[in-house]
Order: C-alpha cells, then structure tokens, then sequence
C-alpha cells in the first residue's frame, strides 16, 4: 500500500462541489518499492522529510479524532473540528510543495480562541503533570502529538519551502491543547497533578 497518509490518499469519497468521485482506490501497489507519490505527480522516498511531517500531521489528526469520539462539551468539539480541517489544509500544502493554503486569519483565529480558553483558568503556580480527567489527559497525549508535527515540519523547512503561518499554527496548536486540556479538567472538576519539587516530595 501506498505510505501516503490517508488524509491526503483517501478512501471513495466525492467532492462537494461537483460530486465527483476523489479516489476510488485505496490499494495501488505503486507504493511497494519504498517511494510514495505527491500530488504534483512527483514521487518521494517514504522516509523522506515531506512523508515524515505529512505522517505526523496525519497521525495528530486521527488523535484528534479519539478526543472527539469522547463526550466533549460542544465548544471544544466544534474547536477541534476546526483544527482537524486547518490539518487537512497544511497536509494539502504538503502534498503539493510550494504550495501556502493557511494564512494569518486562521492563525488569528487559533490566538483568539487560546485566549478565549485561558480566560477562564485559574493561573498556573507550578507546572501541570498530563494526566486528570480521561478526556483532558487524552488531550495532553494530542499535545505532545503537535509537538512532534511541529518538529517534523521544521525538519522540512529546513531543507525546503514551508508555509510559515502553518508552521506558526503548529506551534500554537500545542499551546492550545495545553490550555484545553487544563480546561477540561476544570469543568469536569478534576484536580490537576501539578509537578513538586524534588525536596518537596
């Protein structure tokens, strides 16, 4: 099968616009001798920088998934809905090099909404272990999922064009399932474990 990541290889699925079908092959053997193809048409190793960040950004949307597969209150879900669609967005973009969908009004956005989120946390007095509410303690693990994303997409920016504004996204992504999951854990009343110091313990 063909490495590249589903979000962007796809299963049957039809356009909106013109209901056309997209992809109506899942299995195409292209994929056997360790390349991938992009959709320029141009094909890549399968550990190549490109497939690397596109796979982490794959694989940071499908956690995503799971958080909202849970009982979310219907801001968040709707939040992350959005921020699983900005994914696709920056997928796309690797998937067509040199290519910028994203641009400052969606990093607008994320900044408003992190802000909106932060206003009602109580501060932070020392740092927060991941954990809590099993739906906030998910949404820790998706953090540390964007970061990595992030570090992918880096690595290629270091070698090849990259959309700055999704790399900014990225790195405000974490922060914001940082803050979410602290709210989380602040409406369902679960305690957040804070880290202690050593000669405290």
């Amino acid at each position: 099968m063909d490495s590249t990541p589903h979000h962007q290889q796809g299963i049957a699925m039809s356009s909106r616009k013109d209901e056309k079908t997209r992809i109506n092959r899942v299995i195409t053997r292209t994929g056997d001798d360790g390349h991938t193809g992009l959709a320029d048409g141009s094909r890549v190793a399968k550990d190549h920088p490109r497939i690397e960040a596109l796979g982490s950004l794959d694989e940071l949307n499908s956690a995503l998934g799971v958080l909202r597969a849970h009982p979310l209150d219907e801001d968040l879900d709707r939040l992350i809905e959005n921020l699983q669609q900005w994914l696709f967005d920056i997928g796309g973009e690797l998937a067509i090099p040199a290519t910028a969908t994203l641009t400052d009004a969606e990093l607008v956005e994320i900044e408003s909404q992190a802000d909106l989120i932060n206003a009602e946390l109580p501060p932070l007095k020392e740092f927060v272990l991941p954990g809590g509410n099993a739906d906030a303690a998910w949404c820790h693990h998706c953090r540390t999922v964007a970061r990595r994303a992030e570090r992918r997409l880096v690595t290629l920016a270091a070698e090849e064009e990259v959309n700055p504004v999704s790399l900014a996204i990225l790195n405000r992504l974490g922060d914001l399932l940082f803050i979410m999951a602290r709210l989380i854990n602040l409406r369902a009343e679960t305690p957040e474990s804070q880290w202690i110091r050593r000669e405290d313990r």
